[in-house]
């Protein structure tokens, strides 16, 4: 079992339960999966981008990704149907736990110019959205093998009932969230 899943069950369910005045622990909420997301926006003119994308997020995550298709054909953009657009995959389990842990302790410390996590990406139902800019962040990429700088979004799905318990849940898990002023 992964660390920050033994630290949730044994010491963050009682301390959220208590915080957040529950009656029960089974409504403290929990992490149930993060979908780590990279679209590639040039991949319209340069096939291979999509596939380095890919290469990249399996690097990141330990595990296969999809790539994404377009859903309709969109002239301005050159995208036809079916086309490949970027690249997904979802992390559930002891690889969730391993990913987050990973990306609190290793990851966001090395965002240049870091003042901590903005508090704008919940989307009313618990669940939160962080936007990455550069994926050299992370140190399984090496930056001499990349062809591109690209960004790529994680969201963390959550089984909280409103924006305040799903804060409560990823501050206490070790999100370093701004400070509002």
């Amino acid at each position: 079992m992964s660390r920050l899943k033994e630290k949730y069950k044994n010491e963050l369910v009682a301390e959220l339960k208590d915080t957040l005045e529950l009656s029960n622990v089974m409504e403290v909420p929990k992490l149930t999966k993060i979908s780590l997301n990279m679209g590639v926006g040039e991949a319209t003119e340069n096939r291979s981008a999509v596939e380095n994308a890919r290469k990249e997020l399996e690097k990141i995550t330990g595990q296969h990704a999809l790539i994404t298709k377009g859903k309709r054909s969109i002239s301005n953009f050159h995208l036809r149907k079916g086309y490949p657009i970027g690249t997904k995959t979802t992390l559930r389990g002891k690889k969730m736990y391993e990913f987050f842990d990973r990306l609190v302790s290793v990851v966001i410390p090395r965002i240049r110019d870091f003042d901590g996590i903005p508090v704008k990406g919940f989307d009313g139902h618990g669940n939160y959205t962080l936007g990455i800019k550069e994926q050299t962040v992370f140190p399984e990429i090496d930056y001499d093998k990349i062809d591109k700088v690209r960004g790529l979004n994680i969201t963390f799905v959550t089984t909280a009932k409103n924006n305040e318990e799903g804060f409560a849940l990823l501050e206490a898990l070790g999100m370093p969230f701004e400070k509002t002023k």
